[in-house]
């Protein structure tokens, strides 16, 4: 998929500390020691140390937590998009675990293909990362979200 010139952009600032800050109160990204690496319109990185906390009876990252930072990535990735006194949760997902989830780190991709006024639509790409930069794509793919009004305070 070619990455487009929205896609290579920063998201604004006020976009990225809104997303980081939404990022930040999860705790389940906490625990599991994840991290937020690119924001921009339309999508975001998330990346998750490998760590025999997070791998299974084999070694490699468990696909609980693979999925955990796809999901993740994808509904940030529609955050991005929506208007400052919007939240983001997932309606659904699929994902295909395509080779075992092996390197220094994983690194998931959330890419929105369409964003609507109710419902978005989002890619996942989750890579095994090797030192040395060497890319392996280890899960895809797709997720529906639904935009939902931040609850009054």
């Amino acid at each position: 998929m070619a990455v487009t010139m929205a896609q290579q952009e920063q998201a604004s600032p006020d976009v990225q500390k809104r997303v980081q800050d939404s990022f930040d109160r999860q705790g389940l990204m906490t625990h599991l020691g994840a991290r937020m690496t690119h924001i921009s319109p339309g999508r975001v990185h998330i990346e998750l140390p490998s760590r025999p906390e997070v791998t299974q009876q084999h070694g490699y990252v468990h696909a609980g937590a693979t999925s955990a930072i796809a999901d993740s990535a994808g509904g940030y990735a529609a955050l991005t998009l929506f208007p400052e006194e919007s939240e983001v949760l997932t309606v659904g997902y699929k994902i295909n675990l395509l080779a075992p989830a092996a390197g220094d780190h994983i690194e998931a991709i959330g890419t929105v293909l369409k964003s609507g006024r109710t419902l978005t639509v989002c890619q996942l790409e989750v890579y095994g990362v090797r030192a040395g930069g060497d890319r392996k794509l280890v899960a895809n793919g797709r997720q529906t979200l639904i935009r939902v009004n931040r609850p009054a305070e």
